[in-house]
This record gives C-alpha cells, sequence and structure tokens, in this order.
C-alpha cells in the first residue's frame, strides 16, 4: 500500500498555473473604449483660436493687408479687405466673404476686433462663423496696454 505522496493511478499532482486570465482586461477596455466613443464629439465642438497676449510684439503681415472682422458695440458687424474698409456685413454675409477669401488665398490672416463692451456671444458667433468659413487661425486684435 503506498501511503506516501505518490501519484496513485488516475491522479496527477497540479503545478501551478501559468496562464493569465484576460477576461477582465477586455472588460475594462471595452468599457474604456465606449467612454472615449461617447466623450470624444463633446471635446471637438470648440472653436481653436490662437490668443494673442496684450504686450506681445507687432504681427508681421507678410506683404498683404490681413482680413479684419469687426464688432461695435451695438453688434453690428463690418469686415476690411484690402483697400475695401469697414464694410457693413450681415452674420450670413460674414461666413460667405471670408469663404471666398479663403479659397482665393489660403494663408490669409484673419483678425477679430471688438469693441470691450461686445457681448462674448457675438464674438464666439464671429468666431465660428470664420472656423467655419475655412480660417485656420484667428487672431484677437488687443491695443497695447498704457506706458507707465
Amino acid at each position: 500500500m503506498n501511503v506516501g505522496g505518490g501519484n496513485r493511478k488516475g491522479r496527477k499532482r497540479r503545478g501551478p498555473m501559468s496562464e493569465i486570465n484576460v477576461v477582465p482586461y477586455i472588460d475594462v477596455t471595452f468599457v474604456l473604449l465606449m467612454i472615449f466613443m461617447i466623450t470624444a464629439p463633446l471635446v471637438q465642438t470648440g472653436v481653436d483660436v490662437d490668443l494673442p497676449q496684450a504686450d506681445a510684439a507687432a504681427v508681421d503681415l507678410k506683404n498683404e493687408p490681413p482680413v479684419i472682422v469687426s464688432i461695435k458695440k451695438s453688434g453690428e458687424f463690418y469686415i476690411d479687405v484690402g483697400d475695401r474698409q469697414d464694410e457693413p456685413v450681415s452674420e450670413q454675409d460674414l461666413s460667405e466673404r471670408v469663404t471666398t477669401i479663403m479659397r482665393k488665398n489660403p494663408k490669409a490672416q484673419i483678425y477679430v476686433r471688438g469693441d470691450h463692451a461686445v457681448e462674448y456671444g457675438k464674438i464666439v458667433l464671429v468666431m465660428a462663423a470664420l472656423k467655419n468659413a475655412g480660417a485656420p487661425k484667428v487672431g484677437l486684435m488687443t491695443t497695447p496696454p498704457p506706458d507707465k
């Protein structure tokens, strides 16, 4: 009779298991994928803008006059293109005009000049229209701080 720990017929001693259970990792990865798929469209709804600092150096105009969209305190829009300055323009015409300009010159510099009392919503509306018209970057014009 074999009392010690010998192998009995039909029974084998089990060794350590060397396989990794990957099912929990797959579950976590799936949940993270779903979270990213849901949140990605929400993050991309912002308007990309390069905001200049108030005491920054002057901008190089590259031998071309920039396109300047002005917003008066009353909320009226104006556009300056080359020799034609301060032309009144509606919200709908602004997008069409900038689209035409960007087709002719994709590297045109575009700036927004707004009165300090203009509602924030008006500036966002103009910047969104410029972005939809194909402007890759929009600059905000400021006046330099007074010398002390």
